[in-house]
């Protein structure tokens, strides 16, 4: 393409630093590194992670400002680096802030979609050379978890991307790039909901909804939605709950409305909100003997939880997951298959659209829980 090794300029959306509104700004992008892939950014969905930072509710002190935020997209391979064969120009991606090189410790495993490549560098918001691909204003501008998709053009590593099928609708499977498969694949992956078992999630924002659709697919029997905003629960309801509970309509702890209602506890129960308080209560819910509580949602860097060992004694799992359980270079493109296949509710998370300069607003509404996922479209 008449870009290749050339430095590209744009539009993007730059966290200036935490609690201020993203500033839409022209940035420029420089072209591919050895083992690195520039694309064209074509939507993005608006994530919780995102609002997190733009809060100042780091997971990881070593963040750097200012920072294109968005990890969440799909776009078209525009040009590659030096000795890049498994991507050419024309390739339809998704990035994946869970990098998968497929040849580490923690790829080589089955056990674990944890990868070791570009770990440090990926968490102060560089490439793996330890500089960064944006500028803007004549200063850098850092990257976040490896893809940086509110930019109409990005650059990631080799292991930061999955190819899919060119057909998929790309402002559609973008949101595969991360909720859709952390919450289905938390319940199919790391906590392997049986069929016939009996489930609870906590939160239904895009993650626990997608939570509830994993438990749906592993055929579970019961399937509790749990939310302190009523609003949510005839869409609960179209991504698999069976029954829903708000916590504000009990006097005492959800941990026993929940035991109540189950004869005893869930099998398996999933915290999709990130407060340690909803985590200690799903944990909580659990019955006695063989049942897994699982941590989707994040917290931030020094926020603790405090549970009685006893239940770990009579063999109670607390699990956490990360993406999922998901290897993206496997699971993503398999997951895009799904929804083309009509396997994998997809649109239905989609409420609202948006153009960059809107982006603004998209996590407005999230804050106020007047949406499912926010799609920011770029070209």
């Amino acid at each position: 393409m008449a870009t290749a090794g050339k430095t590209i300029t744009c539009r993007a959306a730059v966290a200036w630093e935490p609690k201020k509104p993203l500033g839409i700004e022209t940035v420029e992008v420089a072209p591919p590194k050895a083992g690195e892939v520039r694309f064209k950014v074509v939507a993005n969905g608006a994530c919780h992670s995102d609002l997190w930072i733009m809060e100042g509710k780091c997971w990881d002190d070593r963040m750097q400002w200012p920072m294109i935020l968005g990890h969440e997209g799909a776009g078209i391979v525009e040009s590659v680096g030096e000795g890049v064969t498994d991507f050419k120009p024309g390739d339809h991606v998704i990035p994946l802030f869970q990098p998968n090189c497929q040849t580490c410790q923690f790829c080589k495993r089955e056990d674990t979609n944890l990868c070791d490549t570009n770990r440090d560098s990926q968490a102060r918001g560089e490439m793996p050379d330890g500089t960064t691909r944006f500028t803007c204003r004549g200063k850098p501008v850092y990257h976040f978890l490896g893809c940086s998709t509110f930019s109409e053009y990005t650059v990631v590593p080799v292991a930061s991307l999955s190819k899919i099928d060119p057909a998929a609708p790309l402002d559609k499977v973008c949101l595969i790039g991360c909720g859709i498969s952390t919450g289905f694949g938390a319940a199919v992956n790391t906590a392997r909901v049986e069929e016939g078992s009996v489930c609870a999630v906590w939160g239904l924002g895009a993650i626990g909804l997608a939570t509830l659709m994993g438990c749906r697919a592993a055929k579970a029997k019961r399937i509790i939605a749990v939310d302190i905003n009523p609003m949510k629960f005839e869409v609960a309801k179209k991504f698999g709950a069976t029954e829903c509970v708000n916590p504000k309509d009990y006097n005492k702890p959800i941990e026993e409305v929940i035991k109540e209602l189950t004869n005893g506890g869930c099998e398996y129960t999933f915290e999709c909100v990130g407060s340690t308080a909803t985590m200690n209560s799903a944990f909580n819910s659990c019955r006695v003997g063989p049942s897994v509580a699982t941590v989707v949602g994040l917290v931030a860097v020094g926020e603790k939880v405090a549970v009685s060992p006893l239940p770990f004694l009579f063999g109670r799992v607390w699990k956490g997951t990360f993406f999922g359980g998901c290897k993206g270079k496997e699971s993503v493109p398999k997951m895009v298959t799904m929804y083309m296949n009509k396997q994998l509710m997809v649109d239905e998370f989609i409420s609202h659209t948006f153009t960059l300069d809107g982006v603004n607003e998209a996590f407005d509404l999230m804050r106020a829980g007047k949406s499912i996922r926010s799609v920011v479209k770029l070209q």
